[in-house]
């Protein structure tokens, strides 16, 4: 079964800050958290069991995101990047959160990621 994709205007996926925040929270903490297992030079079978926890958590905290409408993209779980689909000027783009952000303010292209950020123009803004 093929998922419908959910368009957000600037002002829908601002609505959903708080528990995408809170979402992106969990997994940056769990994320870190793997990180460090996964460093430790002896993998006991305790370890090994930890590791496969933090993976089930990170993964049912993305679906999460997923059933809300958007895409985690930080896998170095660093920053906590959060793509939102929109379409802004008649084209296909992504919201583009940070979690030290107090807002989406930003876009991208589909195809251009973080590095291409570029400022929601004020008219997209409060839509």
């Amino acid at each position: 079964m093929e998922t419908e994709i959910k368009y957000f205007t600037p002002l829908e996926a601002k609505k959903t800050l708080p528990l995408v925040r809170k979402i992106v929270d969990d997994i940056l903490v769990e994320g870190r958290e793997l990180k460090s297992l996964l460093k430790t030079e002896e993998k006991t079978p305790e370890i090994e069991e930890r590791i496969e926890l933090k993976k089930d958590n990170i993964l049912a905290y993305i679906e999460e995101l997923s059933e809300i409408g958007c895409f985690f993209k930080d896998w170095n779980f660093e920053f906590g990047l959060v793509d939102f689909p929109s379409v802004i000027n008649g084209e296909e783009v992504l919201l583009c959160w940070r979690s030290d952000e107090d807002d989406i303010k930003f876009y991208h292209g589909l195809n251009d990621g973080f590095r291409g950020r570029k400022e929601i123009p004020a008219g997209y803004l409060d839509l």
